[in-house]
């Protein structure tokens, strides 16, 4: 065991960037108002409001006036979902999406398919994906094209194997459809560049070194949507949001682009290492995702005969802060749907992910006492001499 602790679980909840903590830190001085007000401090935290937006959207490839700020990223992908559904409830109900999305845009195409009580149902028409968490073109292509498609979804990349999607190609056959494609980029955003092929895209500041409890949801002008919660002045989601929080989370993402081309080399390579040593050290072990076309800082793997709680709190007591079960569902460490989804192993799973800045002797120390780790695990449950 060591006091020394190095966390591998970055997903969705990165270290904040100093340089967002400083702005943070100001925007608590200078931003603390209400925004909605008219007098002084108002219209300065406006002014730094506006000035998030307008740099998120420049980020983003889109107009100011097309980013929203939610709560939580959950809350943007179902609030997306829920509003362009309903705003094209005439054309039908159905919503697409692949197998391998994360829970929260599953659960919303299933409530948006179900209904108003007496209204005409709609589906929630799930596409699968291939040994490598890759959606199937054709069969997405084929589904956009059917009758009473009301959206389509699908994730840029997909958070827990890191496999990167072919947005672009759906994003045509959706487009020749007449059908909204809403693009969950919450585990890609200032990690890769982002394809300009959509009409919704969902981000998350928590996972590129903003803060947690904020969402970013950019919706283009031409997509058609109606809100089924009541009116406001902040349209997408009442309330508003932290003004700190929403500058904290543009300057993050300044710095995370502008250092994005070093730390994908970076990580990239330490994830390389981490799938090799991995599969040549650990018995009975599965690498998932694919070795090449992915996010540069994302690994999982799966070992036969463990207990991916039991192993992740060993882990934890040799100093390492790791993720299992699925980066897309709930704490509870269920069998992940996107493992199932893959048809690879589902239990004994762990998840990397790399934060910016992450130090080699870390990983090499990781790599040192995983072995051990998984062996004292299989021990307990009394399998041995694999």
């Amino acid at each position: 065991m060591t006091n020394r602790r190095t966390f591998l679980d970055a997903s969705g909840h990165a270290p904040l960037h100093p340089a967002a903590r400083a702005a943070f830190d100001q925007a608590l001085d200078e931003g603390w108002a209400d925004p909605r007000r008219l007098h002084t401090e108002g219209r300065r935290a406006r002014a730094l409001l506006d000035g998030a937006r307008a740099a998120l959207a420049a980020a983003l490839g889109a107009r100011t006036e097309e980013v929203f700020l939610s709560g939580s990223h959950t809350a943007s992908l179902h609030a997306a979902v829920r509003g362009i559904a309903r705003g094209r409830r005439r054309v039908g109900r159905d919503v697409v999406v692949s197998a391998v999305e994360r829970a929260a845009v599953l659960a919303a195409a299933e409530f948006v398919a179900a209904g108003a009580p007496g209204a005409a149902p709609g589906r929630r028409v799930i596409v699968g994906v291939d040994g490598l968490g890759r959606v199937d073109v054709a069969a997405m292509a084929d589904a956009v094209a059917a009758p009473g498609v009301a959206l389509a979804a699908l994730q840029v990349a997909n958070g827990e194997v890191g496999t990167l999607q072919p947005v672009p190609a759906v994003a045509a056959a959706a487009r020749r459809a007449g059908v909204p494609l809403l693009v969950d980029a919450g585990a890609a955003v200032g990690h890769v560049a982002i394809p300009d092929d959509w009409d919704v895209l969902a981000a998350d500041p928590g996972d590129w070194g903003g803060l947690g409890g904020l969402g970013v949801l950019v919706v283009r002008s031409r997509v058609r949507w109606s809100p089924d919660w009541p009116a406001d002045e902040d349209a997408w989601f009442p309330g508003g949001v932290s003004v700190p929080a929403a500058l904290a989370a543009a300057v993050a993402l300044e710095h995370a682009v502008a250092e994005r081309a070093a730390a994908d080399t970076h990580r990239r390579g330490l994830v390389d290492r981490i799938r090799r040593t991995v599969a040549a050290t650990v018995p009975d072990v599965e690498v998932v995702g694919d070795p090449t076309d992915r996010l540069p800082h994302v690994v999982t793997f799966s070992c036969l005969f463990v207990d991916g709680e039991a192993l992740t709190g060993e882990l934890d007591r040799q100093g390492f802060a790791v993720g299992s079960g699925s980066a897309c569902t709930s704490s509870a460490l269920e069998p992940s749907h996107v493992l199932a989804a893959m048809g690879v192993l589902t239990h004994g799973n762990v998840r990397l992910t790399l934060p910016v800045g992450v130090r080699d002797d870390d990983v090499d120390r990781f790599l040192a006492v995983l072995p051990a780790a998984v062996a004292r695990v299989r021990d307990v449950l009394g399998v041995r001499d694999l």
